[in-house]
């Protein structure tokens, strides 16, 4: 598991980093400011439902059925299922795909009412958003695809895919001065969906060369395709409180003045990289084990997996919460401003970015305790959660944009974050689907005793590291960065070992016995 982990993790870590060079030219060609905006709009709406009847939904009810499949029966039983299933999400996706260009005026109404009030970035961002539309419809199959492939612990491709979705928009972007796009922005909106055919494509070659491409069949309402529905129509709903949250974000920082939205746009992808690295590899990884051991019955090993990841989630995410909320404005900065982006975009980016950093630690766990329900068939309680947890995150946006701006949207997300983990624990322990352990208590401290470690090291040395970074020229505040993170890593990681060591948590209980031996 540690292996397909890191894995996974390593990959989304070069996902990440193609991510950033991805932000840093939309930064520089499209900026903070209307067509900035538009392209927030854009390249969310197609990525909203996606998460809602892609990702989230669609592994939460396929991976577990497709695994009880194979287990029962055989490899054919499995591939009977599979193809099935690939047949009626072509054609719900093609009728999806329609509906959107036709009514794509009202979606992106829907999404960004306050544009409505300029006219210029309204037209603008539908016509944006009706290029990267049909991205959609090929990444929704590659959902497919990868889950057949997770379920057969192949997690590398899958996993690379979104590396080629930030190389071709880079390659769009680059080439927007060659072709006659009107502007950056229509470069990048071509990029989003030519990403989604290159992603389609590298998954079906994947697939077909292990012989496990799905093909078109005949649907049939047969006892695992119900089961895969029971399942996936409460996911849906669940998936569709957390992207609906998402939503809000959008819709009322449409409200907020020209770079509001921007600003959130910005913050959201820096937030995205330690949930892209730990929360959605934990999840990637620990569905597909836990369903794996309920099948098989061996309730001990799949709970020794769940508190294995979440003590793996808490202390490799900490070190991020720490940075994004003590030193955010010398993070964006050293990322972001240049060219079109300035030191105002700088201060309201950061700002977001620190109200997001006060729920990534939730953020990343859920995945883990989320999964152990998902495991045992049950996307009907997470489904409700995530709705009790909307309704609060809802009122709390709308309380907090006016006073706090932009900063209050993601501080509401911080909130409905907490919420949401705090009811899957206290649910989950009651049903017996999470039975946190000594070692998963004991890291958590070590973590959280390392955090606040890191948090004072950080605060004092930030303006030495800041006004290192204005002497070394135009990469000096990056080289600054880099060299901050480096010394933070250190301080950290060392005093997590040292801590681990006094509770009495070793490397064996942790699962990395192989490891210690062989640095012994």
């Amino acid at each position: 598991m540690y292996r397909n982990f890191f894995s996974v993790s390593g990959i989304m870590l070069l996902s990440r980093l193609a991510g950033f060079l991805r932000d840093v030219m939309v930064s520089a060609f499209i900026g903070a400011g209307m067509m900035g905006d538009a392209f927030a709009v854009a390249i969310r709406l197609p990525s909203h439902f996606r998460a809602i009847f892609g990702e989230g939904a669609f592994n939460a009810a396929y991976v577990p059925t497709y695994l009880r499949v194979y287990e029962r029966s055989d490899i054919w039983a499995a591939r009977h299922f599979a193809n099935q299933i690939f047949t009626l999400l072509v054609m719900s996706q093609i009728v999806t795909l329609a509906l959107g260009w036709i009514y794509m005026p009202a979606l992106v109404h829907l999404l960004a009412p306050g544009f409505s009030a300029e006219p210029e970035k309204f037209a603008l961002a539908v016509k944006l958003t009706r290029i990267t539309f049909p991205y959609l419809f090929c990444v929704t199959l590659v959902t497919l695809h990868s889950g057949t492939l997770n379920a057969h612990n192949k997690f590398a491709v899958p996993a690379f895919a979104q590396v080629l979705f930030n190389l071709v928009i880079m390659a769009f972007l680059a080439a927007s001065f060659i072709f006659p796009f009107p502007n950056a922005a229509f470069a990048a909106a071509a990029g989003v969906t030519a990403s989604g055919f290159a992603q389609l494509a590298l998954l079906t070659i994947s697939a077909r060369r292990l012989h496990l491409m799905e093909k078109f069949a005949r649907p049939e309402l047969t006892a695992d395709v119900r089961a895969f529905f029971r399942m996936f129509g409460p996911a849906v709903i669940g998936s569709a409180g957390v992207q609906i949250a998402m939503f809000a974000d959008t819709i009322i920082g449409s409200l907020l003045p020209t770079g509001g939205l921007s600003s959130i746009y910005y913050a959201d992808r820096l937030y995205l990289l330690p949930v892209g690295l730990v929360g959605v590899a934990a999840g990637t990884v620990l569905l597909p084990e836990m369903s794996r051991c309920f099948a098989r019955e061996d309730w001990a090993g799949a709970f020794t997996a769940q508190n294995r990841t979440l003590a793996m989630t808490f202390t490799l995410t900490a070190p991020f919460a720490v940075a994004f909320i003590f030193i955010p404005e010398l993070i964006v900065g050293a990322l972001f401003q240049h060219g079109a982006f300035h030191a105002a975009d700088t201060a309201a980016t950061a700002s977001v970015l620190r109200a997001y950093g006060y729920g990534l630690l939730a953020v990343v766990a859920i995945n883990a305790l989320r999964s152990g329900f998902q495991a045992m068939g049950d996307t009907r309680t997470p489904m409700m959660v995530s709705l009790g947890a909307l309704v609060v995150n809802l009122l709390l946006k709308i309380v907090l944009y006016k006073p706090l701006g932009a900063a209050g949207i993601a501080l509401a997300t911080s909130a409905n974050a907490w919420i949401n983990l705090a009811a899957l624990a206290f649910i989950g322990a009651r049903r017996f689907l999470f039975q946190p352990d000594a070692v998963l208590k004991g890291v958590a401290m070590a973590a959280a005793t390392a955090a606040v470690l890191l948090a004072n090291v950080a605060l004092g040395l930030e303006g030495p590291f800041n006004a290192l970074g204005h002497r070394l020229g135009a990469f000096g505040p990056l080289i600054a960065l880099a060299l901050l993170g480096m010394v933070g890593a250190a301080v950290y990681f060392g005093a997590v070992v040292g801590f681990c060591r006094a509770l009495g948590v070793t490397a064996a209980q942790m699962g990395l016995g192989r490891l210690a031996r062989k640095r012994t």
